[in-house]
């Protein structure tokens, strides 16, 4: 079953992701994105080009452009405040669906720039929903976080634990997305779905993750932070892992009805284990050949000292749990990060 859906930050790491897969699978994407300068937008370009996306066309604000490369692709540049242009778009393609995974990132970044947070994870998802709402869209599967579990102690995380803690603007951006999308669902019958990503690594990945960080650093001989001296634990977890996942449930959803109780769910996407900070650097260093020079750090604001997914829900629903494991998912990192930066 073909159909026609939104990708909103098409030109981020996640969403260059689902693009590419969604279009494998022969269904019709248009991408949007504002390409903000949070990180390198090389970067950004450079994902859009491997969708056929020229740089000299993705600057510009605005216009859709063909892609040529993939008939099945188009791409515009806009971002989520523009009250204006996203309901034209809306009007103009008739989407079946709507993936939002355009959002400002970045725990730390919060701390610095709140307002951006507002702007695009309030603002701008509230926006989405009135357009979901009022041009009749079936689902809408949007993006929320890991993040969002603050300071529960409870391991593993599980979507009924209570996640009234947040101790980000970031985190408390992802939660408040949930609400917004629960009393839409509910109110106006669409169904609408929150994945919560377990911090995503992998080829293509945002230079300030710290797979990218850790990498680049030991690559370069400069030293790395190791923050609350390397007592830390993540449930790391594979781009391919989450890129099935996100299409798993979109695919789903399209040939089924849905029930009063199926408008509205949370799901962890999480690799189900949790890796200590210091093993995660001495899979990089093993992979590089190369010992990192640490600089140990005490915790930073906003940060949580462990993670980890409880993903039975995900298996229950979409019979999928992500399985990559982390020895393979570096080396794969590496691989692509010594080929795109060999200069």
């Amino acid at each position: 079953m073909r159909v026609k859906i939104l990708v909103t930050g098409a030109a981020g790491f996640i969403g260059f992701f689902v693009s590419k897969s969604l279009l494998e699978k022969g269904h019709s994407v248009v991408g949007l994105d504002n390409i903000n300068d949070y990180y390198d937008v090389g970067l950004k370009y450079a994902r859009l080009e491997q969708l056929g996306i020229a740089r000299s066309e993705a600057e510009i604000f605005g216009n859709e452009m063909q892609s040529s490369n993939e008939p099945n692709f188009s791409f515009v540049r806009m971002a989520l405040e523009d009250r204006e242009g996203l309901p034209h778009l809306f009007e103009k393609h008739a989407f079946d669906t709507v993936c939002n995974l355009a959002a400002q990132a970045g725990v730390r970044y919060s701390l610095e720039n709140p307002e951006a947070y507002v702007d695009s994870n309030l603002v701008g998802f509230l926006n989405i929903l009135e357009c979901c709402r009022n041009y009749g869209i079936n689902h809408l599967v949007y993006a929320s976080s890991s993040s969002v579990y603050g300071l529960n102690e409870k391991i593993p995380f599980e979507t009924t634990d209570a996640v009234d803690h947040p101790v980000s603007l970031y985190a408390a951006t992802k939660k408040s997305n949930e609400l917004l999308a629960h009393a839409y669902s509910h109110l106006y019958g669409f169904k609408s779905t929150g994945l919560r990503f377990f911090t995503v690594y992998g080829p293509w990945g945002r230079p300030d993750m710290a797979m990218f960080l850790f990498t680049d650093a030991i690559r370069n001989n400069r030293p790395i932070k190791v923050f609350n001296h390397g007592k830390l634990e993540r449930d790391f977890t594979y781009i391919d892992d989450i890129t099935e996942a996100v299409v798993r449930i979109l695919e789903t959803s399209l040939d089924r009805k849905i029930s009063p109780k199926e408008r509205y769910k949370v799901y962890n996407i999480g690799n189900s284990k949790s890796v200590k900070l210091m093993e995660f650097i001495m899979s990089i260093e093993e992979t590089l050949g190369k010992e990192a020079q640490k600089e140990m750090m005490p915790m930073q604001p906003g940060d949580v000292e462990k993670t980890w997914a409880n993903v039975d829900d995900l298996i229950k629903d979409y019979d999928y749990s992500p399985n990559t494991p982390i020895k393979l998912g570096v080396q794969r990192f590496v691989d692509w990060y010594l080929k795109f930066y060999k200069g």
